[in-house]
């Protein structure tokens, strides 16, 4: 049975789901060919929403604004949601499904997936880039800097290279694995633990040191659903 404090941590990760599904579907192409509905079907209706949630409540911390904060939570959904759309292509992870559904290159085909990935991560530093992001442009700059480190080969995808090569290894040291997780999945996790205080325009040790050891959790859950989870 679930406790008090269980139901407000659902309760409010419902409320930021919803929050930015909402401001997702406003600021993704419509009516943009199969490359856009490739790029929505993606992006909204579905997930746990847990990064956007991260980037909203620790903007709460610093009095950030909601309308400020969604938007940075919708970029890092729209990068999550194309490293997932590369992911599941033949020549990576070869998945048929994502959250129950076909994913995208089997409904559309691997070009269309490509390319809708491509235009979902440059659409998520186009959300950075406006004003309505941040007023200070030197905020809405480093949101921008630290999103591509974090993405990049410093962080998601030299991650995931990482855990393409660790398929080949007999066995792997315990530092090597925290630095694959650290990256593939850590990193975004950072960055929106870290959005709060980029915000801010303060430093947070706290939260960096929250952000480390909640993106390594959040990668060993996943690892343990890979073998015993269902579709």
């Amino acid at each position: 049975m679930a406790n008090t404090r269980d139901l407000e941590f659902h309760a409010a990760l419902s409320q930021a789901a919803d929050a930015v599904e909402t401001t997702l579907a406003q600021l993704l192409p419509v009516e943009a060919g199969p490359v856009g509905d490739a790029m929505r079907y993606a992006t909204l209706g579905g997930g746990k929403r847990l990064r956007a949630f991260l980037a909203m409540e620790t903007s709460k911390l610093f009095n950030i604004s909601a309308a400020q904060s969604v938007r940075a939570a919708a970029a890092v959904e729209c990068i999550h949601a194309y490293s997932l759309v590369h992911d599941d292509l033949p020549a990576m992870d070869d998945d048929d499904t994502r959250r129950g559904r076909p994913t995208v290159h089997v409904k559309w085909d691997e070009a269309t997936a490509i390319l809708a990935g491509d235009a979902l991560q440059t659409l998520a530093f186009e959300i950075l880039t406006a004003p309505q992001t941040a007023p200070d442009p030197n905020v809405r700059v480093k949101l921008i800097a630290t999103l591509a480190a974090a993405s990049g080969i410093q962080g998601m995808v030299g991650g995931q290279a990482l855990d393409i090569a660790a398929e080949q290894a007999s066995t792997l040291t315990l530092e090597a694995i925290t630095d694959l997780q650290a990256k593939k999945t850590g990193a975004l996790i950072r960055w929106a633990v870290l959005a709060g205080p980029v915000f801010a325009k303060v430093n947070a040790p706290t939260l960096e040191t929250y952000s480390a050891s909640l993106g390594l959790a959040f990668q060993i859950q996943d690892d343990v659903l890979d073998v015993e989870g269902a579709p």
